[in-house]
């Protein structure tokens, strides 16, 4: 006779592995799907969702559940100890959200996103509002419902950051933000280092972009590398895939967006074969996930010895391209640079951009701001942040997906990964004195090594802050980010902060 625990885990097994069909699913909408099928992906999305609903809250958990949380072996085990409370937490969260709700999200979001990549395209807001008010509706209404007369923002958050709170982010944030604008309106008042010109075959950027990917551990054998609109990491386990996109006249959009997408697949190869399609199998939180991302893109793919190394990568794919040595590439890899897109924005300015949208998305939920006055309210805060105005829409309130298809309350997880990441790339200096020099002839593994060592290969097993003190020994909190930051751009700029 199987255990309730075996019986579940058997359960959930079977649900993830379906879950994983339907990411695959969502990997091909962005990639190859015809333009024509975005109605039929939308059904077939919503019947998935409805039978990974149905499972997730399934009556026999909640029995399997009560008999495994009294079960002093299982109680025993800090894997399975793990997986109960991931496995609670996901069925009662499933079973306050109607299945009928459920459903109508993913259909809803998934023709959304073809509706928005449109709108975008034409520049045109006024033709999304509609959809974006009906996915709205939608995500308040699952907010309510898994509050439970809670705060709905708080409720929505906990499926991208669990034990998160707004409360808590708004005070790291606030303790963030002078700190950034100081130091954005000290390096604004310095000479700018050089920007890259030229055109850079896309071809091109794509082998090297496939190079550095192999480089910073990406194993090819369970991954691939493909072009999108917004560059993306999908799966886990052994089918990972990432995609990037080019630009023939900036090739690093292509380089580092690469090398980013790769932090965030790492992460999802390097967890134990043991955990897969369990809950420990994937990454505990998208904030956990997204410091392993930026500290690949930022404090690893950006480091002074990191960027020598590309220099000599750069010039085999392009030959000459404008720079003649490492150290001018170095800076010109690391110019603060004013510009409307997030996902190409500097890594100074990048935080600010994604308070921006916190602070929107929450207003929008909390109902102190409504889509017909949303982008008056982007447009705004944006000039006021940033110093000059929005002229157009798709780099605007449209240049991103992520409300399009119901992600309220992953925005923040952004800048929460960019104060782990701080965390972790000092106890990693720490740890690896001499990482400048394994880095400047290519050699990452030192780095990637400690990181699947310390966080990736855990997976879920402990909770997101957890997770990040088991790593770094220390209470996670902004310091670290903000002093490399000040660091590195006061060296940079000739600053005196």
């Amino acid at each position: 006779m199987q255990s309730a625990y075996e019986q579940m885990m058997e359960h959930v097994r079977e649900t993830g592995a379906l879950g994983h069909v339907a990411q695959r699913l969502g990997w091909d909408q962005e990639t190859v799907m015809p333009r024509g099928s975005a109605s039929q992906r939308g059904d077939e999305m919503a019947a998935m969702e409805t039978v990974l609903h149905a499972r997730r809250g399934d009556a026999r958990l909640g029995e399997w559940l009560s008999e495994a949380e009294a079960d002093a072996a299982v109680q025993a085990d800090p894997v399975a100890r793990a997986n109960l409370r991931h496995i609670r937490r996901d069925f009662d969260r499933a079973n306050k959200v109607p299945q009928r709700l459920a459903a109508e999200i993913a259909r809803v979001t998934s023709v959304s996103q073809g509706v928005w990549a449109e709108a975008r395209a034409k520049d045109d807001f006024a033709a999304f509002a509609p959809t974006l008010k009906e996915v709205l509706a939608l995500k308040r209404e699952e907010g309510a419902a898994l509050a439970d007369g809670g705060d709905v923002y708080d409720a929505l958050l906990q499926d991208y950051e669990p034990g998160a709170t707004a409360e808590q982010l708004t005070q790291m944030f606030g303790a963030l933000r002078p700190r950034l604008k100081a130091l954005i309106d000290a390096v604004r008042g310095a000479e700018a280092p050089p920007k890259v010109s030229g055109t850079f075959d896309e071809g091109a950027q794509m082998r090297l972009a496939r190079h550095v990917a192999k480089t910073f551990g990406y194993d090819m054998s369970r991954g691939r590398v493909d072009k999108a609109v917004h560059p993306f990491s999908s799966g886990s386990g052994n089918d990972v895939r990432i995609t990037t996109r080019t630009a023939a006249d900036d090739p690093f959009n292509c380089l580092y967006s690469t090398i980013h997408e790769v932090g965030h697949a790492s992460y999802e190869q390097a967890i134990s074969q043991d955990y897969l399609f369990t809950p420990l199998g994937q990454g505990v939180s998208m904030g956990v996930h997204e410091s392993q991302s930026r500290i690949y893109e930022n404090q690893i793919g950006r480091s002074r010895a990191m960027t020598g190394w590309l220099f000599g990568q750069m010039r085999e794919a392009f030959g000459g391209f404008g720079i003649d040595d490492a150290e001018t590439f170095y800076r010109t890899v690391n110019r603060v640079h004013d510009g409307y897109i997030r996902t190409e924005a500097d890594e100074l300015q990048y935080n600010l951009h994604v308070l921006l949208r916190y602070d929107l998305e929450r207003a929008l939920i909390e109902r102190e701001l409504e889509v017909d006055t949303l982008e008056e309210g982007w447009n705004a805060r944006f000039e006021a942040d940033f110093g000059f105005a929005v002229e157009r829409p798709s780099n605007g309130v449209l240049q991103d997906v992520h409300w399009s298809v119901g992600l309220f309350g992953y925005f923040p997880t952004y800048s929460l990964g960019n104060v782990y990441a701080g965390c972790l790339h000092e106890a990693l200096r720490r740890d690896v004195p001499d990482l400048d020099a394994r880095l400047a002839v290519g050699e990452v593994e030192a780095a990637t090594d400690w990181l699947r060592d310390n966080l990736q290969r855990h997976g879920g097993l402990r909770p997101p802050r957890e997770t990040i003190m088991h790593a770094t020994g220390t209470e996670p909190d902004e310091g670290p980010l903000m002093r490399y930051l000040e660091t590195k751009f006061s060296d940079l700029y000739g600053l005196s902060i």
